[in-house]
């Protein structure tokens, strides 16, 4: 087949991008796509001010990581710039283990508002930015065996071997509104508020600042914060020395709560062709 495939994600983790280029290459593989397959990361944000554009031969796996339940607002300038032009797109939402509520109907629409033609949508668990505990180590073995079942799919509607009708993505519209977490006394948690802070063990790599989404770090005094911080998680689980973290107990104990809630049973893939 005449196509190139390609894999276009956010992901401050690296778990997002797990889950996109593993679907890309494998789908790409299926349909021995003369194109190649190829990433495009817009996590970096001066990757984000340049403009993005595909054709009718472009098959596009587009990834984002859910927060509160939603497409990351911070990113619906950038995706609502994106041109589609006919292209044929596979939506995915990366969750951690709590609800991916309407992010995939929503990047779904998203997607078909920019001129894609989406195919299949699906949404794959990834550890939580904000915790080690849910969805552990994940995408897993057995995740990536429900991502070769969905490329399968996926190949099947690309060379028409299944009916190629609109794809009934789960979800909800008009969308649910953002997760507002709450404690268990019922009282807002403002999350928006809280930011990493940096302790006497740092060595001054300025990893932190280099990998922030939204270089909210200041490069020349990391313990400063002054932007945006969106919760990705980056700063404090890619610090090679542990040096950052997050200290208000009022927010931890509601990231406590939602371990406790969400931990089991396990939660699996769903995906929609």
């Amino acid at each position: 087949m005449d196509k190139k495939v390609t894999g276009v994600y956010f992901s401050p983790m690296g778990n997002t991008k797990v889950i996109v280029m593993g679907l890309a290459s494998r789908v790409s593989s299926l349909i021995n796509a003369k194109g190649g397959c190829f990433s495009i990361n817009f996590t970096p944000p001066a990757i984000r001010q340049k403009p993005l554009a595909f054709s009718t031969e472009d098959i596009v796996v587009f990834g984002v990581p859910v927060y509160a339940g939603r497409v990351p607002n911070v990113l619906l300038k950038y995706l609502n710039s994106v041109q589609g032009n006919g292209a044929t797109a596979i939506a995915i939402v990366a969750y951690g283990h709590r609800a991916y509520d309407d992010a995939l109907i929503e990047l779904s629409d998203i997607l078909v508002e920019q001129e894609f033609k989406v195919i299949g949508g699906g949404a794959f668990l990834v550890e939580h930015s904000l915790s080690r505990v849910l969805a552990q180590n994940r995408p897993d073995a057995s995740d990536m065996a429900v991502i070769d079942g969905f490329a399968n799919r996926l190949a099947e509607k690309l060379t028409e071997k299944i009916a190629t009708g609109a794809v009934d993505i789960k979800g909800n519209r008009p969308y649910r509104s953002y997760y507002a977490p709450v404690n268990r006394d019922g009282s807002l948690v403002r999350i928006k508020t809280f930011k990493p802070i940096t302790n006497s063990s740092c060595i001054n790599c300025k990893l932190c600042a280099q990998i922030c989404p939204m270089e909210a770090i200041d490069l020349e005094n990391v313990a400063r914060i002054p932007g945006i911080c969106i919760k990705c998680g980056a700063c404090i689980k890619k610090c090679p020395v542990g040096a950052k973290y997050f200290d208000n107990e009022v927010f931890m104990a509601h990231i406590r709560e939602i371990e406790e809630a969400n931990t089991i049973p396990r939660k699996e893939p769903e995906y929609f062709v």
